[in-house]
């Protein structure tokens, strides 16, 4: 099972801790958050990691090496010069998957109940984890879980291929950040150079091509972007 973890971000909400550190290395419960991302989807049976870095990049090459890669296949996708945004990021990494099996796709400070394994094993098409969290901006998918579109309720933005879309048509959902990417939708990227968001991607060729949701009903989840939810954090992984 092949997995992608984006650790390139800069982290600025967590300052003054990433001023030393990638928000991949900041520690929840003594344990890194890449740590604790890695021993997860060990468990439920990944074997290759991709992980793309950026800030303080050679800090989180350095840990992983220094664990013996935790007894798994990582690669490091190195965004260096550029961040190359969630679009960008998975369109690079993916070249150093060896087959082309769907890959499950995760950021490094999501933490969250939600059963991975499933998620992958029944992900027949690429397959966004999404909830009914309140928000401003949401995913727009039909009755059969195929995206058509995105919102902004706060302003009224829509963002989709089909002419007029009614959001009000549609199921609004949120996206959690965990995701499986059908490798099949590569050759959709071929024209998409640099950064772009993989969102952006998905809604310039929803109409073509099957991207659909799996709705996590009781799915808990935690962004830990800023100080204040590390504590919360360290509560949540004790649950």
């Amino acid at each position: 099972m092949n997995a992608l973890i984006f650790a390139a971000g800069l982290g600025t909400r967590l300052k003054p801790l990433t001023d030393t550190m990638p928000k991949a290395m900041v520690p929840v419960n003594g344990k890194p958050l890449l740590q604790i991302l890695i021993e997860k989807l060990k468990t439920i049976g990944v074997t290759k990691v991709v992980i793309n870095v950026h800030h303080f990049a050679q800090q989180i090459i350095d840990f992983v090496n220094a664990n013996d890669s935790f007894g798994i296949d990582i690669r490091f996708s190195d965004e260096t010069d550029m961040l190359l945004e969630t679009g960008g990021g998975l369109k690079k990494a993916s070249q150093l998957f060896d087959d082309k099996s769907p890959v499950l796709v995760h950021n490094v400070d999501i933490l969250s109940n939600a059963d991975l394994s499933a998620l992958y094993e029944e992900a027949k098409h690429t397959t966004l984890l999404v909830s009914e969290r309140q928000t401003q901006r949401y995913l727009l998918f039909d009755d059969n879980n195929r995206l058509v579109g995105w919102t902004n309720i706060a302003t009224g933005e829509v963002k989709s291929p089909y002419r007029n879309l009614d959001p009000e048509k549609y199921h609004k959902y949120a996206f959690s950040g965990i995701q499986v990417f059908n490798q099949e939708l590569l050759p959709y990227m071929d024209s998409w150079e640099g950064k772009f968001s993989i969102i952006d991607f998905y809604l310039s060729i929803c109409d073509k091509a099957e991207i659909r949701c799996k709705v996590g009903r009781d799915l808990q989840l935690l962004d830990v972007g800023k100080l204040d939810t590390i504590a919360k954090a360290e509560e949540f992984l004790k649950m």
